[in-house]
Formats: structure tokens, C-alpha cells, sequence
């Protein structure tokens, strides 16, 4: 790698963050019914805005951690508890990983 190369940053804009979805569309992009996504709220799989189903808005990241929670309990049977447990320890995984890559180019 030369000199130019590792100075050079990449800037972006996390679009995951910006979407919005209505529970309407989150069932339509997961292909669940409304219980479905009602169950993962109140397992707090995922946390929407709003205060009642009509007015819960998800994001980009609901949806990934939606999609990844149906498919744990679709392949592999795990119940919702442990569904949240996964994606919470998938989170600490990409932390630490973005920590040690952080570390990585400071010392590079």
C-alpha cells in the first residue's frame, strides 16, 4: 500500500439510519404478517418510534435485524429470546471489530 492510499478517508452517508418504514412496510419487506413484527417489538428484538403500531416507524437497521431474527427462527429454530441474544452478541462482534480496525490504522 503506498503513502496515498492509506491517507485517503472514504466518507459516507448511512441511509439505514435515515429510512423510515411504517409496520405496514416492514411486514411487506420481511413477507410476515403484522404479528410477526408485533412479537419482535415485544420480545425488543427491535425497538420502533411510535407508541402504538399505527405510528411505529423502523428503520433500515429494524429491518436488517428483522430479516436476521425471522431467518434464526426460520432455519434454525431458535425462539425469539434467543434471536435478540444473537443480535446482540452480532453487534459486539461488528464493535469490536470496527475498534480493532480502528486501532489497526492508527498504529499503520
Amino acid at each position: 500500500m503506498n503513502s496515498q492510499e492509506s491517507s485517503t478517508q472514504l466518507r459516507g452517508l448511512i441511509l439505514e439510519e435515515l429510512t423510515e418504514l411504517t409496520l405496514h412496510e416492514l411486514c411487506r419487506a420481511c413477507a410476515v404478517q403484522d404479528e410477526r413484527i408485533v412479537e419482535l417489538v415485544e420480545e425488543g428484538v427491535i425497538t420502533p418510534a411510535g407508541n402504538a403500531p399505527e405510528h411505529w416507524r423502523f428503520t433500515g437497521t429494524h429491518l436488517s435485524h428483522a430479516r436476521v431474527a425471522l431467518r434464526l427462527q426460520r432455519d434454525l429454530g431458535v425462539n425469539l429470546a434467543g434471536a435478540a441474544l444473537a443480535l446482540q452478541l452480532l453487534e459486539q462482534i461488528d464493535s469490536l471489530q470496527t475498534q480493532l480496525n480502528a486501532r489497526d490504522d492508527a498504529t499503520t
